[in-house]
Formats: structure tokens, sequence, C-alpha cells
């Protein structure tokens, strides 16, 4: 990773960001690891306890999301009430000691309702991959930022809207930003 890249994640362009502890990266990329198989792939929020930081910092937090370690362990229960049989299997992970990224592969089969998006079970199932950069401070993860492959999920699911509902979304969206553009202006 750049120290460019680090900079901008650190929210500094000077290179003099906020001052951490820095791990061995394997160790790092170990903690990752354990994370997305143990906490993601089994669902044993108690690990998350050991690997995240109590204020975690989710910069890409689900809707209705609580804040911090709480927020994170809501998400896994979630995911894991929609797909109980997921499994995770990490592609790429990579660390400097500050920071580990990761890439991964998840399947699961959607038995359990999908709150987030207020779903019933299709049965269907389903590959999606996804990424993380987390910033570890004090040997615990504690800033996130996540990417998933939702559409990807989604159409997987038989649950893409068809054509004719997004064009009229599209319309709709179109009109209600003129109109607040108006009024704002």
């Amino acid at each position: 990773m750049s120290l460019r890249l680090l900079d901008t994640l650190n929210g500094s362009r000077s290179g003099n960001g906020p001052i951490v502890q820095i791990m061995d990266a394997s160790e790092l990329e170990s903690l990752y690891r354990r994370w997305l198989s143990e906490v993601w792939g089994e669902g044993r929020t108690d690990v998350a306890s050991e690997l995240l930081a109590s204020d975690l910092i989710d910069h890409n937090p689900y809707p209705g999301q609580p804040p911090g370690a709480e927020g994170h362990n809501w998400a896994v229960a979630m995911v894991r009430r929609a797909f109980p049989d997921l499994r995770f299997t990490p592609d790429v992970v990579v660390s400097d000691g500050q920071y580990v990224a990761g890439r991964w592969t998840m399947t699961g089969t959607n038995t359990g309702p999908f709150d987030l998006f207020g779903l019933p079970p299709t049965g269907r199932p389903v590959t999606m991959t996804g990424q993380e950069i987390f910033r570890a401070d004090g040997g615990k993860l504690a800033e996130v930022w996540h990417q998933e492959d939702a559409p990807g999920m989604l159409r997987q699911l038989g649950l893409e809207p068809p054509p004719a509902i997004m064009r009229f979304a599209a319309r709709r969206s179109a009109r209600r930003y003129r109109r607040e553009h108006r009024a704002a202006g």
C-alpha cells in the first residue's frame, strides 16, 4: 500500500497522520483471517470482542446498523440469519502492519429471512465476493472500509428488479431531485 493511500485513509495529506501502534504484518493478516473464518464464517461474535475495538469505525454501515463493535455483531447476526450455512474463503490478504486488506468469496444458501431488505428466504444458493481494508490499533481492528457485491447476490437470488420498475423508479427519483433543487435554489 502506498504512503499516499495510507495518508488518505488516515485523513492526513501531510504524512503526519495519527500515531498508531504498528503490528507485525503477518500477525495482522492472521487476525484478519481469524475474523473472516471464526466471526463471519462461524458466527462467533464472542471472538469478535477479542479482535475488534469496541468503538470500531465502519465507514460503510448497513441501514439501521448500530455503531461500534455492537453494530458489527448486529450485521454478522443479520447476514448469518439469512445464510446460516455461509462459508468464507480468503482470496487475497495483504498487510503492512497498520492496515490489512482482504478480498474474499462467500458461499451460502438463503434459507432464512434477509432483514436488511425485508425479504423472505428464497432457498437459492449464492456466491458473492467482497473486500475490506481495516486499520489496526492496539492489536485490534479499529476502522473498516468494505464493499460487497450485493447486486450480484440479489441477481443470484432472483431478486433483480424488472427493467420497467427500474425505469419507473429512475423517473420518480429524477422528478424528486428536480423538485428538491428548485425548492433549494
